[in-house]
């Protein structure tokens, strides 16, 4: 199958992209089979604009701001759409590499940012077509995490404690009878995440206090659970298919199974966020020491090493937000500083490789629904947004070079991408899953 471009080839993936037209693929025409030759016809689409075929992967991104949400062309940072929506935002990638998902007053809103694949053969085929904000909505009361792992979305709604989770190649589709659905016995800031095998991975908790976190089979039943992990916040998975739930203090990890509590060095020690990488088995996270802290500026981050259920804290030159962790291409930690550089940490060892500026210093400000830069990483750049200068600048991960940024008219907040690659697709055959369908203190813990 056709792949984006190797992340050490991404000087010369916009250029090339900006110069494609609606070719077929060179491998198409290589075929020996006639019927893989022809060229395929698009996925059906929300969009009544027409899809033009491309020779690679087009990311976008979809940049939240005050009054709607902007999708900007990922190789260019030329602005592609300007969608109103009300309300405050928050954006997150479907699952399908071509959706993202706007929480809004209403619920999980699809917006379908125009780029997509469409596996053929030994290959794939790539389009786009004009984004747009579908009418598409999957209800929820205080929609809060939705997450992706192995083509499954899992969507959270905090007023109701509902999970619902869908194939993440059907999120356009809205919601269907087909989806899964659990109820968590008390309303929460929770989260859920669904495992190769249907086990279901759900925090546990009320308004007030989120106390652990349940695992349940593909039919719903208790297997595994685990109260000892006060202020439940944050979901990563790590190479192995292993999860990792943050607590006050430490880290809870599902695998094979079984949870294991990874214990902070500090009585209150909180990894409320994290980001983890299917490169490496090591989790990226925050580390706050400070209980009583209005707002606490950590200079510190955890690295959670899941096969040894060890923490390993890091030193940085400044304090970050809940906005500023990631993972490289090869599952390097990155980590976007205060003062305005770029951190890239080796997971294995701990050891600060590299930091290079790529934006002003800047401060943390105190309501966390305020813009801060963020950023997000994908094929060796990474996307880092300036909300002081209004700019969106893409870094060369490697060389810390910034190779080109955009001015924009509104100041940009929220930020996720849709890689225009062809979505995985889980094989359901022997899955029972589907048998069944028979952010700082507690306040800031919205931080997703």
């Amino acid at each position: 199958m056709t792949t984006a471009p190797h992340p050490r080839t991404r000087r010369a993936a916009p250029a090339l992209a900006l110069a494609l037209t609606a070719t077929l693929l060179a491998a198409c025409s290589g075929t020996s089979d006639a019927a893989d030759a022809a060229t395929p016809t698009p996925t059906a689409d929300t969009t009544t604009a027409p899809a033009v075929e491309r020779a690679a992967a087009l990311p976008r991104l979809a940049v939240t701001y005050d009054g709607g949400v902007l999708v900007l062309d990922g190789a260019s940072l030329e602005v592609l759409a300007d969608l109103p929506a009300e309300g405050y935002l928050r954006v997150n990638p479907a699952g399908d590499h071509r959706h993202v998902l706007v929480s809004t007053a209403a619920g999980f809103q699809v917006l379908d940012a125009g780029t997509w694949g469409q596996a053929h053969g030994d290959h794939a085929h790539y389009y786009t077509s004009e984004p747009q904000l579908t009418d598409v909505t999957f209800p929820a009361d205080h929609p809060g995490h939705a997450v992706v792992h192995d083509g499954r979305t899992a969507l959270f709604a905090d007023g109701t404690g509902e999970v619902t989770v869908v194939d993440s190649t059907a999120v356009a589709d809205g919601p269907s009878d087909d989806a899964r659905t659990y109820t968590t016995p008390h309303a929460h800031h929770g989260v859920a995440v669904e495992l190769h095998d249907g086990t279901l991975v759900v925090s546990e908790g009320t308004e007030d206090a989120r106390t652990g976190v349940r695992a349940l089979d593909a039919d719903g039943d208790e297997i595994a659970a685990i109260d000892t992990c006060p202020g439940v916040h944050g979901e990563s998975v790590a190479q192995g298919d292993v999860v990792a739930i943050g607590c006050q203090d430490g880290v809870v990890l599902f695998k094979d199974g079984a949870f294991t509590k990874v214990p902070s060095p500090d009585a209150y020690g909180r990894i409320g966020n994290q980001a983890g990488s299917e490169e490496s088995p090591v989790v990226l996270g925050d580390y706050k020491t400070d209980q009583d802290a209005e707002l606490e500026r950590p200079t510190r981050v955890s690295l959670v090493d899941t096969r040894t259920a060890t923490l390993r804290l890091v030193d940085l030159p400044a304090s970050y937000t809940f906005r500023s962790l990631a993972r490289g291409d090869d599952g390097e930690a990155i980590v976007l500083g205060t003062d305005g550089a770029l951190h890239v940490i080796d997971p294995e060892t701990g050891a600060l490789v590299r930091s290079t500026p790529v934006v002003d210093a800047w401060e943390e400000p105190t309501e966390w629904q305020t813009p801060r830069p963020a950023v997000k990483v994908h094929a060796g750049t990474a996307y880092v947004t300036d909300p002081a200068t209004r700019r969106v600048l893409a870094v060369d991960v490697e060389t810390g070079e910034v190779y080109r940024s955009v001015t924009l008219d509104v100041v940009p907040d929220e930020v996720a991408l849709a890689t225009g690659e062809a979505p995985e697709h889980r094989d359901h055959a022997d899955d029972a899953t589907h048998d069944e369908h028979a952010h700082d203190d507690e306040h800031a813990d919205h931080d997703h």
